[in-house]
């Protein structure tokens, strides 16, 4: 890995899964993380700012800003997913409150911020609802020809959903911002969005195995998860960094159980962290995509026009094929290196 870091802004609704994503960043080399916002999601609004500041205070970075966005989607009413990733959004990980404080300006403003001070350079990830970049592009409509390159985890195509029978979660949570992205997208410009649903992110499966991995890279000790261990049980890990990733993932893991999925995880956002450094891990496909705002039972479903029926260009690239033992490998190195020297420093 060699050359300049690359500016990298996220939006995040933090969340067990986006908090690997962070972490995975943070251990890359070639990502320089600029900026962070925080989106009503997976938790509250004000839960996720202060799990972002912590865990930023756990990995010991300084001087990335953490930015609140909308407490609400911008229509629907907040619904969270403390099923999905506990009570406060980091599974059984428990983090000291935070000492550090959020920017004066909301997380739209840090989106326009963000673009303008990296033009052309600056790549988006997204990993919640896109409440924050609707607005930001409300704000600001030539947001899309700043941005380097946007990754959204997002959508199902040709797919169940994990919402409702075709709803993936961060759509379903705020369609309108969905689909206001993707009405709102300049679809001449070269770069068009590039979204990664369920179809593409329930194949990146963490396993009690995989984990295992993680620590043994990380120089920690550590004990093998099992689905036959007690709730609960906290995590044993040397090293703090893994510690607290195995206490979120184990809660995740038991969430997934208890869905019939197996004792495992699906890692939607680290991918999307991994995809916005190097789009070669997956393959795509472009076509024009939209969400569905008024059916009965289709509501927040997103729609890939393959056979471009609605006489649109593709205003997106859509992953549909990917190698998770190639993503694994590239995040286990990354994370359990980086966790490793944090220990040792």
């Amino acid at each position: 890995m060699t050359g300049v870091p690359r500016p990298i802004f996220i939006d995040v609704d933090t969340g067990v899964d986006d908090a690997m994503a962070l972490v995975y960043l943070l251990g890359s080399p070639e990502a320089d993380l600029v900026g962070i916002a925080s989106t009503a999601g997976n938790v509250p609004v004000q839960q996720v700012c202060q799990n972002n500041l912590a865990l930023l205070e756990l990995c010991g970075v300084t001087g990335v800003p953490v930015s609140m966005g909308s407490e609400s989607p911008l229509s629907a009413a907040l619904r969270t997913a403390e099923d999905t990733h506990g009570p406060g959004g980091l599974g059984y990980a428990r983090l000291p409150a935070p000492t550090t404080d959020l920017t004066a300006y909301d997380a739209a403003q840090a989106w326009v911020q963000a673009a303008h001070a990296h033009p052309g350079e600056l790549i988006g990830v997204v990993t919640g609802p896109l409440t924050n970049l609707a607005l930001a592009l409300r704000a600001d409509a030539s947001l899309p020809r700043l941005l380097n390159r946007l990754v959204i985890m997002g959508g199902a195509f040709d797919y169940r959903g994990n919402t409702t029978p075709v709803a993936e979660w961060n759509v379903s949570v705020d369609p309108e911002s969905a689909a206001e992205v993707f009405a709102g997208w300049d679809v001449s410009i070269e770069n068009l969005p590039i979204m990664l649903g369920l179809n593409l992110t329930e194949n990146i499966a963490m396993t009690p195995e995989l984990l295992s991995r993680l620590a043994l890279s990380a120089g920690s000790s550590s004990t093998p998860m099992s689905v036959h261990d007690d709730r609960g049980t906290p995590s044993t890990a040397s090293n703090p960094l893994i510690r607290v990733l195995e206490d979120a993932m184990r809660f995740y893991f038991e969430f997934h159980h208890d869905q019939d999925e197996g004792y495992l995880a699906h890692l939607h956002d680290p991918l999307a962290a991994a995809v916005a450094l190097d789009t070669e891990l997956v393959r795509y496909r472009a076509a024009p995509v939209d969400v569905e705002l008024t059916g009965t039972l289709t509501r927040g479903m997103t729609i890939a026009d393959w056979s471009r029926r609605w006489g649109r260009e593709p205003n997106a690239l859509i992953g549909v094929d990917v190698d998770p033992a190639a993503f694994f490998d590239r995040f286990i190195t990354r994370v359990g290196t980086f966790a490793k020297q944090l220990d040792q420093s």
